[in-house]
């Protein structure tokens, strides 16, 4: 008698389950992945703009002589001499500016910046109000944005001035133009989490210095 040799086969009903349940999986776990991915990037361009301006600072000391203590208002962009504008425009490679109020993406809200006198605890905020803003576009696609008045940025006491605030967009007038914020809503100091950093980012500013001038901010900073 001969034996039949029997070959075993999925069904098209089996395959069709089996491809739905990889589907709906893939649904699941890509926005997390592509959301983690974009974060590791936004926190990467984060990095680099801090040490970029901070450099640039540095550099304009040992080859001018004078640091954002000594600077001066700006009310446009046309770089008068010793202003936060001019000292980014000699060290760094600044392909725009604009002065004024600035639109985001959306058209309509227009980025503002405000300070705390005397701390760290100044922050940037979007309103729908009038901004009157310095931004200066770096040829890497980040943006630098800040108040034309901000003159005389010192935490030296006894220099007139003070801290002056702003915030990097690492990602240009792109999408999603939001301010970083702690995962766990009202956390504080070393509790704050921000594993899915986004790409605005307030800063402080003063001296030699540029600081994250917020809590999220920090928190993706000094993250391992």
């Amino acid at each position: 008698m001969r034996l039949s040799n029997m070959r075993g086969a999925f069904t098209l009903a089996e395959v069709l389950i089996t491809l739905g349940i990889i589907g709906v999986v893939a649904a699941m776990t890509m926005p997390t992945l592509m959301n983690s991915t974009q974060g590791a990037q936004y926190k990467a361009a984060y990095k680099k703009a801090l040490s970029a301006i901070s450099q640039a600072v540095t550099l304009n000391v040992a080859l001018d002589d004078w640091n954002l203590a000594d600077s001066t208002a700006a009310s446009t962009c046309a770089y008068p001499s010793n202003s936060i504008a001019a000292l980014f425009n000699s060290r760094m490679n600044i392909v725009r500016c604009e002065s004024g109020a600035f639109k985001g993406s959306d058209g309509t809200s227009n980025y503002a910046v405000s300070g705390a006198s005397g701390g760290v605890g100044g922050t940037a905020t979007t309103t729908t109000g009038t901004a009157d803003n310095i931004t200066l576009f770096f040829n890497d696609g980040i943006m630098f944005t800040f108040p034309a008045s901000d003159t005389a940025c010192t935490q030296d006491e006894t220099k007139s001035g003070g801290p002056c605030y702003g915030f990097i967009d690492v990602n240009g007038v792109k999408a999603p133009n939001k301010f970083v914020k702690c995962d766990n809503s009202g956390a504080a100091g070393d509790n704050c989490q921000s594993k899915s950093p986004t790409d605005v980012y307030p800063v402080v500013f003063y001296d030699q210095t540029i600081l994250p001038s917020s809590v999220a901010a920090r928190a993706v900073l000094y993250a391992k």
